[in-house]
């Protein structure tokens, strides 16, 4: 195994230990988790443990990309498992956050929806031979979306001292641009999907 593929898998094992961080039990064990205070808006250690984890997941993406395209290293396994191992880095964050009511619910079920239609569609693409390489729009999505995640376990700072829910509007945001980047996907591919042998 190489090491952009190497990188993915540390990425997708990050993914059980960031839930383990998050929700665990920690007043059943007798820890009480500091808590920092800035101008009136508190924060727990454990979101920014989490973020800084999240972080070293994040900074995996970038990486095993770049080191696979420059050095010629792409594999079959690391098209298959890199867009997998993003997802469920993103929607864990989001299911967790939905969990603790800190989120609605419906950007992320727009955002998953989006994944599971743009999967399949190059599921069928694939099947016809063809290669479907992430769009600029998927790419705006995915920084949006890591964007949001990380506001989120800052408690939405610095914006919060001045009263502006970034946070939540970086949801939205990103909640429909991810919509916009599956039409995109669908139109481009309407051919092989309403094709029929």
């Amino acid at each position: 195994m190489n090491l952009p593929n190497r990188l993915t898998v540390f990425r997708i094992v990050l993914v059980p230990v960031i839930i383990l961080v998050y929700i665990f039990p920690y007043a059943q064990f007798g820890i009480e988790p500091t808590v920092f205070n800035v101008q009136g808006i508190s924060i727990s250690v454990i979101n920014l443990i989490t973020l800084g984890i999240y972080l070293v997941a994040a900074i995996t993406d970038a990486l095993d990309g770049h080191i696979a395209r420059s050095r010629n290293m792409m594999t079959t396994f690391g098209k298959f498992a890199d867009p997998i191992a993003d997802k469920m880095l993103t929607t864990t964050m989001f299911l967790l956050f939905i969990s603790r009511g800190i989120i609605p619910v419906v950007p992320v079920i727009i955002m998953v929806c989006r994944d599971i239609i743009v999967d399949g569609c190059r599921m069928i693409a694939s099947s016809n031979g063809k290669v479907v390489s992430a769009q600029m729009m998927g790419k705006l999505k995915t920084v949006l979306q890591m964007s949001v995640i990380a506001l989120i376990l800052l408690n939405n700072l610095p914006f919060e001292l001045w009263g502006l829910p970034i946070s939540r509007l970086l949801l939205w945001f990103a909640a429909f641009v991810s919509m916009a980047s599956g039409i995109s996907y669908v139109t481009q591919l309407k051919d092989d999907i309403m094709e029929s042998k």
